[in-house]
Formats: C-alpha cells, structure tokens, sequence
C-alpha cells in the first residue's frame, strides 16, 4: 500500500507503472511455488518410497515362502526317509534277533560240549596225575625198603667183616706167641745146652772150642736174624692192624653219611609231599583260571557278535551316507556353476554400479556448475534489486520536491549523474544493453530479465532434480536388487559350504567308527587267537612231576656205587 500511495503522483514524470509491486508478489508466487514442488516431488517420493517397500516385502514374502516350502518338502521327505529307514532297521533288528538266538544257542550246545570235553580231558589228568602220585609213592617205599635192606646188608657185612678180621688178627697173635715161646724155649735149651757145651769144651781142647766157639756164632747170627726178621714181621702185622684200624674208622664214618643220606631221603620225601600238595593247588588254580579264561572267551565271543553288529550297521550307514552324498555332489557342482554364473552376474553389476556412479558424478558436477551459475544469477539479481531500492528511495526523496520544479530539476540531474553516468558493477550489463536515457526502459529490462532467469533457473533446476531423483531411484533399486541377490547367494554359498562340512564330519565319523570297529574285531581275534595258542601250550607242556623225580634219583646213584 506504500509503494501505490507515493507511486500514484508520479506516474505522469516517470511513467512507471505498478510492476514493481507485481514483481515483489511474482516472487513470493515463485517460493510458494517452489514449496508446492517441493511439496509434490517429496509425496511422489513417499509414494515410491511407499511402493518399493511394498515391493521389497512382497518379494521378502516371496522368498520367505519358498524358502518354507522347500525346508516343508526337504523335512517330509527326510521324514519319509527315516520311517523307510526305520522299518528296514526293524526288519534288520528282528533278523539279527532271529539270528543271535540261533547263535546263542549253537553256542551254549557249543559251549556244553567243550565243558564236557574239558571236564573229560581234566578227570583224565587228574587220574593221571593220581596215578603219578601212587606210583611215586609206592617208589618211595620200594627205595625205602631197598634202603633199609642195604643198610642192613652192609650193617652184617660190616659185623662179620670186623668178627672175622679180629679172629684172623687173633689167630695170628697166638700163632706169633707161640713162635715166640718156642724160641724163647729153643733160647733156653741153647743156654742149657751151650752151659752144657761150655762145661765140656771147658775140658776139651783148644780146637774143639773154638770150633764150638764159630759154630755157636753162627748160630747166634742166625737166631739175630730170624728175631730180626721177626720183628719186622710185628711191624708189619701192627701196621695192617693200623690200617684195618682205620678202615673200621672209615666204614663207621660210611655208616655215618649213610644216616645222614637217610635224613636227606626223608626230606626229599617231605619236599615231595609238598610238592604234590602244591600242584593239586596249582591244579585248582588252573582249573580256576581256565574256568576265568572260558567267561573271558566267553565274553570276548559276546563282543565279537556285537562288533560284528556294529559293523554290519555302520557299513549300511556308509551305504546310505554314499547314496545321500552322490546327489549332494551333483547339487553341489551344479551350486557352484551357479555361484560362477552368479559372480559373473555380479561382475557385471558391479560395472553398471561404476558406469552408474560415474553418470552420477558427472551429474553432479554438471549439478554444481549449474548450481553455481545460479548462484552468480541470483547475486546479479539481488544487486539489481538493491539499485532498484535505492533508486526507490531516491526518487521518493525527489516526489517530495515536486511542487517545487528546480529542486526537483537539481534532484533529478543528480539522480542521473548517479544512476546513468557512474553505474554500479551490477548494472553495466543492463547499460551495455539498453539505453542510458531514461529511467523505464531500465526497470523494465531489470523485471524482465529477472522473471527470465528465475524461470529458466527454476526449470533447470526442476529438470536437474527430476534426473538425479530419478537417477537415484534407479540407483537405489539395483543396489537394493544387487543387495538382496548377494545376501541370497552368500545365504546359499553359506547352507551349502555348512552341508558340504556337515557331509565331510559326518564321512569323517562313519570311517573313524568303522576303523574302530575293525580294530576291535581283529584285537578281539587276535585276543582268541592268543587264547587258544596259549591253551594248547598249556595242554601240551610236560607234566611238572619230572623233576623231583630226577631228584629223588639223585641221592640214591651217589649211594649205591659206595655200597
């Protein structure tokens, strides 16, 4: 209303009109405009917003039921899969029953006759090593009396020996004494005799006695030499007696080591009782433990069956795993040339995103060039726009000298020398164009000028905003497609990479469980093998018996030569 009350008497000097006031009404339009796009262009975005996030959960939707309905069909066929496996392992289990009844009863009618076998086979080494024991007892008793009887022997032998040389050495004795009072008689008679001579030699002559005389020392020589060898035959008859002496001595001392062998044989004969004690312990001990080494066969035979079991099952699950595996390799090699057409697919994605991002950048920097001719435009306009208000306030000044023609005249010289003759930067363009000469034709250039540039701007920019709006949806739709086909690959590289392990641990336990199994079997073989090995050594070793009978025999060979 300003504007129009001091505009109205100046119309006639300066033939303005009111398009400063439409001009100011004009921009307000255009913000209200530009609102009102702004306005429209966000709800046509919301709505798009609104579409593919409509979009986006149906196709979440989409997969979600897929994805139900395969895990639904996966999970009834494993389910068919299980009750076809149960049967058959029923069907297996009622067999195996079948079977290991039958089993267990060939082996308790198995078991019977090797207990009957045993039984027979120990009566029979007891019996014989009953018989062992009397024989050896009856032997005993046989070197017993042969003992006895020797000793007895050799006791008379020894008596008579000794009666027989003391009456031998006796006899000699009297025989020796008689000899000797013959001598000593045939002594006497020869002292008589020589007294005798010697009272008639004493008479005879000379010749005669010394002829007495020689032959009497002849014999005196002669009866020296008989008393001498007389007593070497007593030295030698004392010296046999010595020696018999000490062959008495040495048969006492015979006598002595035959006692003492006699005690010897009557320990022999204690450690053989005790040796015969302990191998009847030893025999009920062995009994017992062949009685202990049966429930371990019989044990071990028990594990073997069910070894056996084990691995009869475990070989059908490595069937069964085999047949699953098969499919699951042709599912997985047909995945991973998916995955390579997959990556392939990505690759090329990846390079529309960059050819994409590079279309977007150079719009964007066609955006800021714009952007910043704009910006030159609109400083242009508000410096144009500020000249417009000073020239306003200026001419309003001079509207208050108009009853005054000279003021106004001097005010309207300086209104030109200011305006016309020294213009502002901002409006050198507008003088270059338009002519200097009034006032008007200014304003009018400036308004229209304006409202050109503020359209062609705003169109400018609403086209620009529509492309890039528009750029960005796309953008945005092939990240989030881009987006969802990655996260469904990775998902499915993921359950297969986890089926693909889960089918390896599964091959992993299946082999470790049948190596096992077969481990078992063959140490329980081999256990059988070494159980048996270890019973026939047993059966087939030489009774323990023999030694104290070379023991016994011992003594007795060392006895009998010195009898």
């Amino acid at each position: 209303m300003r504007c129009a009350s001091f505009l109205n008497p100046a119309k006639q000097l300066l033939g303005l009109t009111n398009t400063h006031c439409k001009r100011q009404i004009l921009v307000t339009k255009s913000d209200l405009e530009e609102k009102t796009t702004l306005m429209s262009e966000l709800k046509t975005r919301v709505e798009e917003l609104k579409m593919e996030n409509e979009y986006q959960l149906r196709l979440k939707d989409m997969n979600f039921n897929e994805k139900i309905k395969e895990v639904t069909e996966k999970f009834m066929q494993e389910i068919e899969a299980l009750k076809i496996t149960s049967t058959v392992l029923r069907t297996d289990k009622e067999k195996e029953e079948v079977r290991h009844e039958e089993e267990m009863a060939e082996e308790r009618e198995r078991h019977g006759r090797e207990l009957m076998e045993l039984e027979t086979v120990h009566n029979s080494k007891l019996m014989a090593e009953y018989e062992k024991y009397q024989e050896l007892q009856t032997r005993t008793a046989e070197l017993q009396t042969q003992w006895e009887k020797q000793m007895r022997d050799m006791q008379a032998q020894k008596q008579k020996a000794l009666t027989e040389l003391t009456q031998h050495f006796e006899a000699k004795l009297r025989e020796k004494q008689i000899e000797i009072d013959q001598l000593q008689e045939e002594l006497r008679t020869q002292h008589a005799i020589f007294a005798e001579t010697t009272l008639e030699t004493e008479q005879d002559a000379d010749t005669e006695i010394l002829d007495l005389k020689h032959r009497y020392e002849r014999k005196l020589k002669e009866e020296r030499e008989v008393g001498l060898r007389l007593k070497g035959e007593n030295g030698i008859m004392k010296k046999k007696f010595n020696t018999l002496q000490s062959e008495i001595d040495a048969h006492k001392t015979e006598i002595g080591k035959m006692y003492g062998e006699e005690k010897k044989l009557h320990g022999v004969i204690k450690s053989l009782e005790k040796d015969i004690a302990g191998l009847k312990k030893e025999i009920q001990e062995r009994d017992e433990t062949i009685q202990d080494k049966e429930k371990r066969i019989y044990d071990l035979k028990k594990k073997n069956q069910e070894l056996e079991k084990f691995k009869f099952v475990l070989d059908y699950k490595i069937k069964e795993l085999k047949r699953q595996i098969e499919p699951r390799e042709q599912d997985i090699q047909g995945m991973t040339h998916q995955i390579k057409e997959m990556d392939a697919e990505l690759e090329h994605y990846h390079k529309a995103n960059s050819d994409l991002e590079l279309a977007i950048t150079d719009l964007k920097l066609k955006l800021r060039a714009a952007e910043k001719e704009v910006a030159k435009e609109r400083e242009r306009v508000t410096s144009c726009a500020a000249t417009v208000k000073r020239f306003k306030v200026d001419l309003n000044e001079c509207v208050q000298f108009i009853q005054e023609p000279k003021v106004l005249k001097a005010h309207i010289k300086k209104l030109y020398q200011k305006y016309c003759k020294t213009p502002s930067p901002s409006l050198s363009t507008f003088s270059t164009t338009q002519p200097t000469s009034s006032t008007s034709s200014l304003t009018s250039s400036s308004a229209t000028l304006d409202t050109d540039v503020q359209a062609e701007y705003a169109r400018q920019r609403e086209h620009l905003e529509r492309t890039v709006a528009s750029l960005r949806r796309q953008v945005a739709k092939d990240q989030s497609l881009h987006r969802a086909d990655n996260v469904r690959i990775m998902a499915e590289n993921v359950a297969l990479i986890k089926e693909i392990n889960q089918l390896r641990r599964d091959l992993r336990g299946s082999r470790a469980r049948e190596k096992a199994a077969e481990a078992g079997i063959k140490a329980a073989q081999s256990a059988q093998k070494g159980q048996a090995y270890r019973t026939q050594q047993q059966q087939s070793a030489p009774p323990p018996l023999a030694l104290p009978n070379v023991l016994e025999q011992t003594p007795l060979t060392q006895a009998v030569p010195q009898t």
